[in-house]
C-alpha cells in the first residue's frame, strides 16, 4: 500500500513511523526549507540535510523518478513539493494531510480512495474520508468519520504542568540563528538564539526539544523553540506520545477506509496502473 504524507513535522513523523512500520510503502511532501522545530524527531530535516533518520528508519531528499528505488531499499523520500503535485503521478492507496496549518491547504476527496486528516480545519465526508484528533487529552488519536475535530484554542497542551511557557517565539522579524543544541538543559532567561540582534529568551527551565534551523526567515510571535520541562534529554530524540497517538488513529482510519470501500473507483485504479508503469 502507497501513502502519501503531505508534511513532514514531528507529527507528520509519528505518522509515517507507524504506517512504515505496518509495511506501508510512505513518500512525504514537504517545503523546499521547512520550519519544524522538533527538528530530531522530523522526517523534513532530509531537505536540509539530505537525509535523516529517526528511531531508526532513515528519510532521504528524493526526486519524483527516485522513490521507487528508495521505497525498495526500505527508506522515506522527501519531495520539495508541499502543493502535493506528485499525488496525480503517483495515484497512491492513501493521503495524509498532516500540514497542522489549522486549515486545508489544498487536500481533497478524490485524491486518493483513503485520504485522512489530521487536527481542525477539515471536515470528514466533506475535504477527507476521515480525520483524526490532534488535541492532547481524552480525545487525542481518535478517528471521526463524520464531522471535525476539535477547534483549534491557540493554547500548547499542558506537559510537565507548563502550556504556553513552553514555546519560544520570534522576538522580531528577520532570520533566525540559534546559539543552542536540541537536548541542552536550559534555565529560565538562557538566551537560545537571535532574530537579528534581539535575544529569544527561555521562560521556563528544562531540556530544549526543540529549535528552529539557522537561516529561516521569521515573523514577529512566530513559534521558533520549545522547552520540556520534564527534563528528559532523551524524548528530544523519539517520537512524542502525541505524534504516536495520532499515527495510530491515522493507521485505523486508513484500514478501516481501504477494506469497508465498497470497490474503489475504477478511474483510480487505471491512475493507480499507469502510474506504476511510468515509475
Amino acid at each position: 500500500m502507497l501513502v502519501v504524507i503531505r508534511g513532514g513535522g514531528d507529527i507528520a513523523t509519528g505518522i509515517a513511523l507507524r504506517l512504515h512500520r505496518s509495511h506501508m510503502a510512505v513518500v512525504i511532501c514537504e517545503l523546499p526549507a521547512p520550519t519544524a522545530i522538533r527538528r530530531t524527531v522530523s522526517f523534513s530535516e532530509a531537505m536540509r540535510l539530505g537525509e535523516t533518520a529517526v528511531e531508526g528508519v532513515t528519510a532521504r531528499r528524493a526526486d519524483l523518478e527516485e522513490i521507487p528505488a528508495l521505497l525498495e531499499r526500505g527508506e522515506i523520500p522527501v519531495l520539495a513539493d508541499p502543493a502535493g503535485s506528485c499525488i496525480r503521478a503517483l495515484a497512491p492507496d492513501a493521503v495524509v494531510d498532516a500540514v497542522l496549518a489549522k486549515r486545508n491547504l489544498g487536500t481533497t476527496m478524490d485524491m486518493a480512495p483513503a485520504v485522512v486528516a489530521a487536527g481542525p480545519g477539515f471536515t470528514a465526508g466533506t475535504d477527507c474520508h476521515a480525520v483524526v484528533e490532534t488535541m492532547r487529552g481524552h480525545y487525542l488519536g481518535r478517528v471521526i468519520y463524520k464531522g471535525s475535530a476539535l477547534p483549534n484554542t491557540a493554547v500548547p497542551g499542558l506537559i510537565g504542568g507548563f502550556a504556553g511557557e513552553r514555546v519560544l517565539r520570534a522576538p522580531g522579524d528577520g532570520l533566525f540563528r540559534g546559539v543552542r543544541e536540541i537536548g541542552d538543559t536550559v534555565l529560565p532567561g538562557d538566551v537560545v538564539g537571535y532574530v537579528g540582534g534581539a535575544p529569544m529568551a527561555c521562560t521556563i527551565g528544562g531540556v530544549l526539544r526543540g529549535l528552529l534551523a539557522d537561516g529561516v526567515a521569521v515573523h514577529r510571535g512566530m513559534k521558533c523553540g520549545d522547552v520540556d520541562p520534564r527534563c528528559a534529554r532523551d524524548h528530544c530524540f523519539c517520537a512524542s506520545d502525541k505524534a504516536l497517538a495520532v499515527g495510530g488513529g491515522v493507521l485505523e482510519a486508513i484500514l478501516h477506509l481501504y477494506t469497508t470501500q465498497e470497490k474503489t473507483p475504477s478511474f483510480l485504479c487505471q491512475q493507480r496502473k499507469e502510474a506504476k508503469e511510468k515509475l
